[in-house]
């Protein structure tokens, strides 16, 4: 879904798919495989200072802007457009009905008058964008549309903080939509591609967990709860008395004492997989389903050893780590260990490459 930034043909050009987490920048860059697939050409991971980002929000401009060149820097491409993601939780979205034989701007006029009924701003204080998703259960005649809008001031930070890194911002889309794009890949890789089937896309974070159940690639639930990563690393400074940055080195250097992983880790798996059941709880209570057939663990705590046998054995459900690259050529400057480790982290990076392939 773009949001009011000029588009081109994004297909007649490189894209480089960049996300702006609260944690880290990253960045992938995919290229046409050829017969229907795709070719990661590159990818980078850059940290983030502490609070640069907070619940989404660009807190410190000139820290994210900086990050930015420096991942983009690591990449050595040539390529400067970008399409970004706004965090699901700054973007309101609404499915209407309308009309099939509207013209563009007539429609236009009349997402305008719907889209006032839904929004809490003024208009001009938002980006306002739209989709036809396609005929409406009711009959051809009508069309199922989706509204997206967010505030003004959240998609000028992310432009901002691209332009002032030297790079171009072609398309605006919204993280849990360019996590599903990837997640279409996956699904692939699940018995029967996963057809009929309830998936609980889980996403660890740094500070939340977000859980999207699928069925036939539609969205039926959503919830996010206050769970992640930054838990981990609060409790390895307080047993080891490190500072945040310290922490952060010794996770990913994995050169932590000899007692962590029964002390530390086994304990916030275990947190994280009673989590994982409660969301699995709310969503059979508020919903008609009974049954989640997989698991799909996404996010940077996915990779942490032993979490997808945790969260199986405590909600019996089989779990699976998010990999949306399986099955793709990759480029002779890609490590596949490294992006193995990665994959489950870069959902909506790659998620937002794939937005070069639209129609």
């Amino acid at each position: 879904m773009q949001i009011d930034l000029s588009i081109f043909n994004p297909k007649a050009r490189p894209l480089l798919g960049v996300d702006i987490s609260s944690f880290a920048v990253k960045m992938v860059e995919l290229s046409d495989g050829g017969n229907g697939t795709y070719k990661v050409e590159r990818y980078a991971v850059e940290p983030l200072p502490k609070d640069a980002v907070v619940d989404g929000n660009v807190a410190n401009l000139e820290s994210v802007s900086d990050c930015i060149n420096r991942c983009w820097t690591r990449l050595s491409t040539s390529t400067k457009f970008v399409a970004l993601a706004l965090p699901t939780a700054a973007v309101i979205t609404k499915k209407i009905i309308l009309p099939a034989n509207l013209r563009e701007e007539e429609m236009e006029v009349q997402v305008e008058t719907e889209a006032n009924q839904y929004i809490p701003f003024a208009l001009d204080e938002v980006n306002l964008d739209f989709q036809v998703i396609g005929p409406s259960p009711s009959g051809p005649e009508e069309v199922e549309v989706m509204i997206a809008a967010s505030r003004k001031e959240k998609v000028e930070d992310r432009v901002a903080c691209a332009e002032s890194a030297g790079l171009k911002p072609l398309v605006m889309d919204v993280d849990s939509y360019a996590a599903q794009a990837a997640f279409e890949l996956i699904e692939k890789q699940l018995p029967g591609n996963g057809k009929d089937q309830v998936i609980a896309l889980v996403d660890v974070g740094s500070n939340v967990m977000n859980v999207v159940m699928m069925r036939n690639d539609q969205p039926v639930y959503t919830r996010e709860q206050a769970f992640g990563g930054a838990q981990l690393t609060q409790d390895v400074m307080r047993t080891y008395g490190m500072s945040f940055e310290e922490a952060e080195a010794a996770k990913r250097s994995q050169s932590l004492p000899e007692n962590y992983d029964a002390e530390v880790l086994r304990p916030f798996l275990e947190n994280m997989a009673l989590e994982v059941s409660r969301a699995l709880q709310f969503f059979f209570t508020s919903t008609p389903f009974t049954q989640v057939h997989q698991i799909v663990l996404a996010g940077g705590c996915a990779t942490l050893p032993g979490a997808a046998d945790v969260i199986q054995e405590r909600t019996q459900v089989a779990t699976l780590i998010a990999n949306p690259f399986v099955g793709m050529a990759l480029s002779s400057k890609i490590r596949e260990k490294q992006l193995l480790a990665d994959a489950p982290s870069l959902m909506v990076a790659c998620g937002l490459a794939l937005r070069r392939f639209d129609q």
